[in-house]
């Protein structure tokens, strides 16, 4: 027999994007105006207009990392001419447009809302036109902010990270990436190849993506190849592998409760109906990861949503995992429990060195996606799942085109996060001194392409971790690139407020 449902369905009733490319960049719109032609089109495509702009009660905008707004969300709703309610500005990550979409099905399900909308923008490509040319954009200026930020607005890397170099994401990613090369017993060589291999994959769905702000398809040859334009960022990724900022985009998503939709007159054929959601995040800081090639958190969050659901991972026909660097998604889809040669795509807008990076907002694009395709397939069920920080906070959710039996559900919680928490991990060793193995580790290229430093994360023997440089030689990095050092021994010594470590002992 069918569950009775007794709270408001929310629905996602309507997407919408732009890709600003003038011919000179200083032309280009700032991320308010983006948000507002995102969120006009979604109005339109819910078949709505300004009638559905008015009755939204709730306007929630992704952190806008290159300018500062204040009241983003406050500024977009009075462009837009929303309903009076509430104004939602959020923290930084990366996993934000997925897990607002979480808690507004919470809060609709609640009836604690009708109409909301999600909305971000970057608008990187013009900003740095500006900073070239020695300029500042004349933009809208911040309105002061009365609410407090929404999300977890912790800072992602510890001081021992930072002193290290561990910092930047362009550094940390590899770090992961080297490690799963190690455990799955890959060669160096042919590791690059299968990471050429899934970035002209990703290069192909996004030639075909009228958003996307590389449309050039590129080969894996191209994307593997190491050229001037192509330079090495951080082992084993040159720049073609590496999430974009460098953009003009934006994107919209408008929910509803279904009685508001209907009452509205919108459209039940162009609905996208979430089933479930659910947000868990790792242990906070890199250096106290259990290992570099699992997420526990990503793996039991997932597993729960699906149980939660009553969905099976093979029931799940479109897939996007957030894609900032390679092997983002190909972690997670092994978290997921996918095989590596499952046929399934792991993204639906081209991922994003490809399609783009604006800024936190990249999954409210895939979500856009997802909602164009799930109007054509009725049947299926869609997937997305969003990351910020450094492969630590994860928000996911599962999509249909039909109606959940039971209704908006929400999986995990603090039960889920609490057993995340808890996992055991290496103690650190803060000045460590002695016989060490490597772990992991990336080496960092300057400007120029040529290697600069080295991150290491190694075991001392009593199994403390540590993280530490390698000295600055250019023959030992070369090496390091050229040679399996996982797994190898070495030495490790504090100097000053910096650890070091040598596989030359």
């Amino acid at each position: 027999m069918p569950v009775e449902r007794t709270r408001p369905l929310p629905v996602v009733v309507g997407g919408g994007q732009t890709t600003d490319r003038p011919a000179d960049p200083l032309a280009g719109r700032e991320p308010l105006a983006l948000m507002v032609e995102a969120a006009t089109r979604a109005a339109d495509d819910a078949g709505g207009g300004r009638a559905l702009l008015a009755a939204v009660d709730t306007v929630a905008v992704v952190n806008v990392i290159c300018w500062s707004y204040g009241d983003a969300a406050g500024l977009l709703a009075d462009r837009l001419g929303c309903g009076p309610g509430r104004r939602i500005n959020t923290h930084i990550g990366g996993n934000t447009p997925q897990s607002l979409v979480n808690r507004l099905c919470d809060d609709i399900a609640a009836g604690r809302s009708e109409v909301t909308l999600v909305a971000g923008a970057e608008a990187w490509h013009t900003m740095r036109a500006f900073g070239k040319a020695g300029r500042t954009p004349e933009w809208t200026p911040p309105r002061e902010r009365t609410e407090p930020l929404w999300g977890d607005g912790r800072f992602g890397m510890s001081d021992l990270e930072i002193r290290h170099g561990a910092a930047r994401p362009i550094d940390t990613y590899p770090l992961f990436e080297n490690a799963w090369r190690a455990a799955r017993g890959l060669s160096i060589a042919a590791h690059r190849a299968e990471l050429a291999q899934f970035g002209a994959r990703c290069a192909a769905i996004a030639a075909e993506n009228p958003y996307a702000w590389f449309r050039d398809g590129k080969s894996a040859a191209e994307i593997d190849t190491v050229t001037a334009e192509n330079r090495m960022i951080g082992f084993p990724y040159p720049k073609f592998m590496n999430a974009i900022i460098e953009v003009n985009q934006g994107a919209a998503l408008l929910l509803a409760s279904e009685a508001a939709a209907r009452r509205l007159g919108l459209a039940p054929a162009r609905w996208m109906y979430p089933w479930a959601g659910v947000d868990v995040t790792e242990l906070w800081y890199v250096q106290d990861r259990v290992d570099y090639v699992s997420l526990p958190g990503m793996r039991r969050a997932a597993a729960e949503l699906l149980a939660t659901a009553g969905v099976a991972l093979d029931e799940i026909r479109l897939l996007d995992l957030y894609s900032c660097f390679p092997i983002a998604p190909r972690l997670s889809a092994a978290m997921l429990g996918l095989s590596p040669d499952d046929p399934r795509p792991l993204t639906v807008t081209g991922a994003l060195p490809w399609f783009g990076g604006p800024g936190n907002d990249y999954t409210t694009h895939a979500l856009v996606v997802l909602l164009d395709r799930l109007r054509a397939e009725r049947d299926a069920f869609a997937l997305a799942h969003a990351l910020g920080w450094n492969m630590t906070k994860h928000g996911l959710g599962l999509y249909a085109g039909t109606p959940p039996p039971a209704g908006w559900r929400r999986a995990g919680g603090p039960a889920l996060q609490a057993w995340v928490d808890a996992l055991p991990h290496p103690e650190i060793a803060e000045a460590p001194e002695g016989p060490a193995v490597l772990e992991t580790y990336t080496v960092a290229h300057g400007r120029d392409g040529a290697p600069e430093r080295g991150i290491a994360i190694g075991r001392l023997e009593d199994g403390r971790r540590f993280v530490a440089v390698t000295p600055r030689d250019r023959a030992l990095l070369e090496a390091m690139e050229r040679e399996e050092p996982i797994g190898r021994r070495g030495r490790v010594r504090a100097e000053g407020r910096l650890n070091v470590f040598d596989l030359r002992g």
